[in-house]
């Protein structure tokens, strides 16, 4: 079981990515082991092979269904950190880094669908930055600047095809694109599988371990796989207790999509100054376009009210767009935020042979190509110019409040043990609901599935020993500390953990 089994969908989760994909039925070997299958997975099991490494791929679900397939697929190389704080923060050599490899990863993604003749409707387009809210304005000039100071393509212009908008203040940044993000996820699997690359699913990894000989990998179903190298792309990763884990934080962001006729909007990528911010794509397929919307983001755990965010997501769509039509979709995800702006890429710290890809931000589809890009290199050469901005072992120097402020969730969460509980009886919690209750000394989370079954599991995430909370959007428990969610019946669906809730009492 993966997120996939989580209450809400995307676009992207009515496209099976690879359902050839084999149970693991035995020990197993292996050059290299890529655990998740999403575009970090994938991207770096392609990079991999491409430079005649032989890899085997392994995920907890199905190919392709996990956190991945909870986004909106932007391609952007322009940072939603802003660029001006970017600078601040790590330099302008860091920045100007970060801008390079993203642009590299979206002309990588072009130069793959090229290659593997993949129909994916990737195409390039404009990206719009615009001003919303107080002191909108002055971010589009710090940001013009900060283009200006990096190089970056920019321009000034007045005015949005958003309803009311023609004074409105906006940067247009050419040279992004986007896709049909799970349609180029099955082509790339297709294509790594007739080069030979195994796809084992539904196989749970419950232990990393590096020894002098390579890495072992233990299933939960207790198999064992041995590789040479070890890449752990599973968006919070599941080898590493705090070394990573400390430096970022599990956000849950918001999305929907409403049918649009075909036009009626210029295609672009949109997205605004607020904090959090809207952004806003078209999915272009046959007929109507979908226009995606998204934002509306918390840190995860810490509000349950999915609902609402949805119902202001499709505020802000009407009052923008009114030419669009009925909501399709509507679905949630988890992003990993970086304390000082770009993503975990490299060797796990502590390790030679095991890599890691994490702290995908806003940018997970670019961020995930960088990986493959970075890792890959990493691998068979020793060395890349990205190396140090992506590093997973780099020091936090720059940012020390956010740092401290977002490791004192952990702290709040211990001190949830004190707390009396959400409900002082299992009669309490209705049918698809979930709740927190005091059992003597113990936390329990308490949900009842649909069909009315209770199911009680200690509250202590599995990971770290923090307090789930419950999501009513999505059916599943939410670590606030790391990002684990589970099943109402305790199953991980996420990690960094890798056991379930065990049972009340167990």
């Amino acid at each position: 079981m993966n997120v996939s089994q989580e209450r809400t969908r995307s676009p992207w989760m009515e496209v099976e990515v690879f359902p050839a994909a084999r149970r693991v039925a035995g020990d197993l070997e292996a050059d290299v082991l890529v655990i998740g299958s999403g575009i970090a997975g994938l991207s770096c099991a392609h990079e991999l092979l491409q430079r005649g490494r032989h890899v085997t791929v392994l995920d907890r679900g199905a190919i392709g269904s996990g956190m991945t397939a909870r986004t909106t697929a932007h391609l952007s190389a322009i940072s939603d950190d802003w660029y001006g704080e970017f600078i601040s923060r790590r330099g302008e050599e860091m920045a100007r880094l970060f801008h390079e490899s993203h642009a590299t990863a979206i002309d990588r993604i072009a130069h793959n669908v090229t290659a593997h003749g993949i129909d994916c409707h990737f195409r390039r387009l404009d990206g719009l930055l615009f001003a919303a809210g107080a002191g909108g304005e002055e971010k589009i000039a710090e940001e013009l600047q900060a283009a200006e100071r990096l190089g970056i393509p920019a321009r000034r212009e007045t005015g949005l095809p958003f309803e009311g908008c023609g004074d409105v203040a906006a940067l247009r940044y050419p040279g992004q694109a986007t896709f049909h993000l799970a349609l180029y996820l099955k082509g790339l699997a297709a294509a790594l599988a007739a080069e030979g690359v195994r796809f084992f699913a539904e196989a749970a990894v419950a232990t990393v371990e590096e020894d002098e000989g390579g890495v072992t990998v233990k299933t939960l179903d207790h198999h064992t796989l041995r590789a040479r190298m070890v890449v752990v792309a599973t968006n919070s990763p599941i080898n590493d207790f705090v070394a990573v884990h400390t430096k970022q934080a599990p956000y849950r962001t918001y999305a929907i999509a409403l049918e649009i006729g075909a036009g009626a909007l210029p295609d672009a990528l949109y997205w605004d100054t607020l904090d959090p911010y809207h952004y806003v794509r078209l999915d272009k397929g046959e007929g109507d376009d979908l226009l995606i919307v998204g934002g509306e983001d918390h840190k995860s755990g810490e509000a349950d009210d999915g609902a609402e965010r949805f119902g202001l997501l499709e505020d802000w769509a009407r009052a923008h767009v009114p030419e669009a039509g009925q909501v399709t979709h509507r679905w949630s995800g988890q992003v990993l935020e970086p304390v000082d702006y770009s993503a975990f890429i490299g060797l796990n710290p502590g390790n030679r042979n095991v890599y890691v890809a994490t702290g995908d931000s806003g940018q997970g589809i670019t961020h995930g190509v960088v990986a493959g890009l970075l890792i890959a290199e990493l691998a068979t050469a020793g060395a890349h110019r990205w190396q140090p901005l992506y590093e997973p072992s780099r020091k936090i120097t720059r940012g020390l409040g956010e740092y401290v402020s977002e490791n004192l969730t952990a702290a709040k969460s211990f001190a949830e043990y004190l707390a009396r509980g959400e409900v002082a009886s299992t009669r309490e919690v209705k049918r698809g609901e979930g709740a927190i209750l005091r059992d003597g000394v113990h936390l329990l989370a308490v949900a009842r599935d649909e069909d009315g079954t209770l199911h009680k599991r200690s509250a202590a995430c599995t990971h770290a020993g923090c307090v789930v909370h419950w999501n009513t959007t999505e059916r599943c428990w939410d670590c606030p500390c790391h990002g684990s969610q589970f099943a109402p019946d305790g199953t991980v669906l996420n990690g960094p953990a890798v056991k379930p809730l065990p049972p009340a009492g167990g």
